[in-house]
């Protein structure tokens, strides 16, 4: 099998103030793709993208409820980053763009994490793997 891109769709109550918010994080738009129902985000040129669905057109793909984030998690996107300062620039620009923080960063040695939660409930994590570190072995 050769996927080449990935197209996660997430439901956003107000897709302007969504599209400000990830503007402000330094993410752009494929037109081509953004109407008054959606808006392909681009995060990876290419390859990786989130499709930002208003929430009444994000039902018509399904026949499930959504789920309310303020209560549940659906899901939980995790982006790499090139190193530990872009992880925490990152999550400052979420905060000051609106977006809020659920938890203190992680710092594993090998691996650093913090995250942040997108203005409609959705969890954005953020990691930066050091390349140099030794990864610790877990028992079985």
């Amino acid at each position: 099998m050769a996927n080449k891109q990935i197209f996660v769709n997430l439901a956003v109550k107000n897709l302007d103030k969504s599209k400000a918010f990830f503007a402000a994080l330094g993410y752009t738009f494929n037109e081509k793709f953004t109407d008054a129902n959606a808006a392909c985000m681009v995060i990876q040129e290419g390859s990786i993208h989130a499709m930002l669905l208003v929430e009444d057109f994000f039902k018509t793909f399904t026949s499930k409820s959504l789920t309310d984030t303020s209560k549940s998690t659906e899901v939980l996107l995790c982006l790499s980053c090139e190193s530990r300062a872009e992880v925490d620039e990152m999550v400052a620009k979420a905060v000051a763009a609106g977006g809020t923080v659920p938890r203190e960063p992680q710092d594993y040695g090998f691996m650093y994490g913090h995250g942040f939660q997108d203005i409609d409930g959705h969890l954005w994590e953020l990691m930066y793997m050091d390349p140099n570190a030794e990864v610790p072995h877990q028992n079985a």
